[in-house]
């Protein structure tokens, strides 16, 4: 097994940021950690209801990173965000060097079954996506996909190959800013935190490769559940007119188009994002 870090000072860093960003959320959470048969994976809640949200974030992101999304979703629902393992956060950092989106599924799986949750909507976003639909739970009621991996490659033009390979070589805040404002719409500038974030995790971490599209065979029996699909009209990795063909031919869903949105949702934007996930949690009555 292969640890995401590339040093324990790499790993103390990580832990020390995303335990302090954290402390510093002003809404309430509460934290767990499970024991799994990988290791402790950690848990972030907060919100409360009788409906049950697990969000599954991209990739390199944790609960500390995503609070604005934990925030916009557990003012609707009881929200618990997912650390995964592998991946930089409070969880194990260790991963299989292969197949590892199958690997990732029966890990959701079996925190699904440890925190006894039933009827749950996984919102996946990006790499959270691809494992929300590699998880085949029967927990699982219904899946939100916000910029899905697993179902398309992703695309990678010459411009965020070279601001990714600045960005990795020689990670500033500069050089970090440059490569995120390819992540959003022309003209936004990314929240600070998340460029505070991605220099650390250049600095601290193993790269990881975008996922490989799922069989589409088993993309089509997720789709006998619930499901809704969202993405930002300026996504450079998971374009739409990519994108939404290749989800209506395997899935048979559309695709909502986030105007103003690129491949990274930033706060100002998570209503649209609320708006979908309630399509799946809370359906009209016919």
């Amino acid at each position: 097994m292969a640890t995401v870090y590339t040093s324990p000072a790499g790993q103390r860093d990580v832990r020390r940021w995303c335990s302090a960003a954290l402390a510093r959320a002003d809404f309430p959470l509460t934290r767990e950690s499970l024991d799994t048969s990988v290791g402790p994976v950690e848990l972030t809640s907060a919100g409360s209801g009788p409906r049950r949200v697990v969000l599954i974030p991209g990739t390199g992101f944790n609960a500390a990173v995503a609070l604005p999304w934990l925030h916009a979703l557990s003012d609707r629902w009881a929200t618990t965000v997912v650390d995964l393992p592998g991946q930089p956060g409070l969880s194990d950092p260790r991963r299989p060097r292969r197949a590892r989106l199958a690997w990732y599924g029966r890990v959701l799986d079996e925190i699904l079954a440890a925190m006894d949750a039933e009827d749950v909507t996984v919102v996946g976003n990006s790499l959270g996506a691809a494992v929300a639909l590699a998880a085949g739970s029967p927990r699982i009621a219904a899946r939100a996909l916000i910029s899905p991996a697993g179902i398309i490659r992703l695309s990678v033009d010459p411009a965020l190959t070279l601001a990714s390979t600045r960005w990795l070589l020689r990670p500033t805040a500069d050089h970090t800013r440059r490569m995120l404002r390819l992540f959003v719409a022309p003209g936004v500038d990314p929240p600070e935190a998340d460029v505070a974030w991605m220099a650390l995790m250049a600095a601290s971490c193993r790269t990881t490769l975008a996922p490989p599209p799922l069989p589409a065979e088993l993309l089509a029996r997720r789709a006998r559940l619930p499901c809704v699909v969202g993405v930002g009209e300026h996504d450079r990795f998971l374009p739409p007119r990519r994108l939404v063909p290749a989800v209506r031919r395997t899935m048979g869903r559309g695709v909502r188009v986030f105007p103003g949105v690129g491949h990274l949702t930033t706060p100002e934007h998570l209503g649209a994002v609320v708006s979908l996930v309630a399509e799946v949690v809370e359906p009209p009555s016919r």
